[in-house]
């Protein structure tokens, strides 16, 4: 992801940590972004996985999630999608870019709430 603008050159952020900004297993796959110091002390994409474990939907962890993100002071968003094929967009920012294509190959891209 391209996370948030004017970060200082050669910073490595959350999403390319694993458990923070990135993180799949046989029961789920998460990619985030956004306030990168926050989603890295939240643990946050693990965050969403260890949820999604105790029974969540992958939208109501991911909502869970970002709640701990704010706490910490941080906006951003991810895509999640469980084993079974639910997947979850969700964010804190006043709009995030995100896409997705169904099981025939149409896409989908968004931005905020609105399909582009």
């Amino acid at each position: 992801t391209g996370g948030i603008t004017g970060k200082l050159p050669g910073r490595v952020g959350d999403s390319p940590l694993i458990g923070a900004g990135t993180f799949a297993d046989l029961r789920c796959a998460v990619s985030a972004t956004g306030h990168g110091e926050s989603f890295i002390r939240a643990v946050f994409a693990h965050a969403v996985a260890v949820l999604i474990a105790g029974g969540c939907e992958p939208a109501a962890a991911s909502r869970r999630a970002l709640e701990e993100v704010g706490r910490l002071g941080g906006t951003g968003g991810c895509i999640v999608m469980d084993a079974t094929g639910r997947a979850a967009l969700e964010f804190t920012t006043s709009g995030m870019y995100r896409g997705f294509a169904d099981e025939h190959g149409a896409w989908t891209a968004m931005f905020g709430d609105e399909p582009r």
